[in-house]
């Protein structure tokens, strides 16, 4: 059940007063929250193009491709070229104009992510050039700040152009500067409609990001992520990621654990710097990179624009796994059948993924190495399956591999609570992991039911039978 506005902006007001980063309110009760065992996934990061204000969009382009970032926000007025005189980026520019920008972003590698802040009156007219041109860029989210709170049009547009809208909040005594303002804008309407949670700006008006974060759970659309010198400062300044009073990480963290689909915006601010901001955000990326658990990982179940889908993914013999394309959560149906990704053959790999059972009889596992597409279930015979039973013993145990090779312990949790697997083949070495516990350290061998196996093979996910109900979520595989 959501949380009323009430409750939320009390849990808010309780958080903000206590300035932990370890509070999370999931419900009517805050639950106490460990960010440093939160594993930090890998959220795509866009550059804010105020960040380069004193450079024209192009050059901007120039300088966004040399930090490695592929997503840009830019906002209105920044001026387009040396070469094009005063125009400037926005709803104005011409079709020839509009090209010409869209050819630059594709020279870079760099695509369009949100844009803004940019602001329109509460009339149909203004409204429609932004949401015109921002279709005709193919840009997905604007970020804005109304004066009013009337948002019914804006939810007219949002539905007719499929485009987002994010509330920006500038600090102290902006309309927004606090979260509890958004969330009682945005109650009861489309939920394309969220906030963009400048953290530097909170910051300036004594908001703790975390806590805001935590009240705005389920509503974030953008993040302008920021970290600054001091806290309740509104004279403080940008520094870079992780060396300010932010809490880069716990932000990062509870992101993850909202498992958000947005993008981070690099805004930074500092006017010192403004000729060159480029070594701070090159810090602050380093930093980023550091603290992202799953830092060189693909997702192989993917979103796309905040939905989840089965896109690569197939699957063989009776049954079938239903999908949550919200939160990217699979149940399985039935059984016994396999579902494979096939995009592509993995040889030395890491697999990471996070499961739950609803029975202790409940049997699944993960396979690797299948080295065919399956046709038949022999596939069995000639792959391995890490074990997913915790009824079972021995080589059918939980953390096995299974009828060849059993685990060391027991290190499952009960049922009903999420477990993380980390699995890494290599050459012929298999280490399981099981909720931070090495259970198998094992060099394969042909052994039980296992005939022979391949150098690389596909990764499957089973559903074993219709009383084995297993849920599957966040997975993740890193090839070494």
């Amino acid at each position: 059940m959501k949380r009323n506005v009430f409750i939320t902006a009390l849990a808010f007001l309780l958080l903000s007063l206590c300035g932990t980063h370890d509070v999370r309110a999931q419900s009517d009760e805050p639950t106490r929250v460990d960010y440093n065992n939160v594993r930090i996934k890998k959220i795509p990061v866009a550059m804010q193009c105020w960040t380069f204000r004193k450079f024209t969009f192009f050059e901007t382009l120039e300088k966004v491709k040399e930090l490695g970032v592929e997503y840009l926000q830019p906002y209105s007025g920044q001026v387009l070229s040396k070469d094009t005189g005063d125009v400037k980026f926005g709803p104005d520019l011409t079709d020839e104009q509009v090209k010409l920008v869209k050819t630059r972003l594709m020279k870079h590698g760099i695509m369009l992510a949100s844009y803004g802040v940019v602001n329109f009156e509460n009339n149909e007219a203004s409204m429609r050039k932004v949401f015109d041109f921002a279709k005709k860029m193919g840009i997905r989210t604007i970020v804005t700040e109304p004066s009013y709170d009337d948002y019914s049009l804006i939810e007219k547009m949002v539905r007719e152009y499929n485009i987002n809208i994010a509330i920006h909040n500038h600090p102290v005594p902006s309309k927004y500067a606090r979260p509890e303002t958004v969330i009682i804008n945005v109650k009861g309407r489309d939920g394309r409609i969220g906030a963009c949670a400048d953290t530097g700006h909170w910051m300036r008006s004594g908001v703790n990001p975390v806590a805001a974060l935590v009240a705005l759970d389920g509503r974030i659309t953008d993040v302008h992520l920021k970290d600054l010198n001091e806290f309740g400062d509104k004279d403080a300044h940008d520094v870079p990621f992780g060396q300010g009073k932010a809490n880069i990480h716990d932000i990062l963290a509870e992101l993850t654990l909202q498992n958000y689909q947005g993008y981070i915006s690099i805004e930074h601010e500092n006017p010192d710097e403004v000729d060159n901001p480029s070594p701070s955000i090159k810090k602050g990326l380093d930093y980023i990179k550091s603290i992202t658990y799953y830092e060189g990982y693909e997702q192989i179940l993917q979103s796309n624009n905040g939905v989840y889908n089965k896109h690569g993914w197939n699957h063989y013999g009776p049954g079938y796994f239903e999908l949550d394309n919200k939160t990217g959560i699979l149940k399985s149906r039935g059984g016994m059948g396999l579902f494979w990704y096939g995009v592509k053959m993995f040889k030395d790999f890491i697999i990471e993924l996070d499961y739950k059972v609803i029975s202790e009889k409940t049997n699944s596992g993960i396979f690797l190495r299948v080295p065919e597409m399956p046709a038949s279930n022999s596939y069995i015979f000639h792959s391995f399956e890490i074990q997913i039973d915790d009824g079972g013993s021995g080589l059918s145990k939980t953390g096995a591999v299974y009828d060849a090779e059993p685990p060391r312990g027991d290190a499952g949790k009960a049922v009903g609570e999420w477990n993380h697997y980390k699995v890494t083949f290599k050459g012929k070495n298999i280490k399981v992991e099981l909720n931070g516990t090495q259970v198998v350290d094992w060099n394969a061998e042909p052994r039980g039911k296992i005939r022979d196996f391949a150098g690389e093979g596909y990764i499957g996910l089973q559903n074993h039978d219709d009383n084995s109900t297993v849920y599957f979520k966040d997975i993740f595989v890193k090839e070494l």
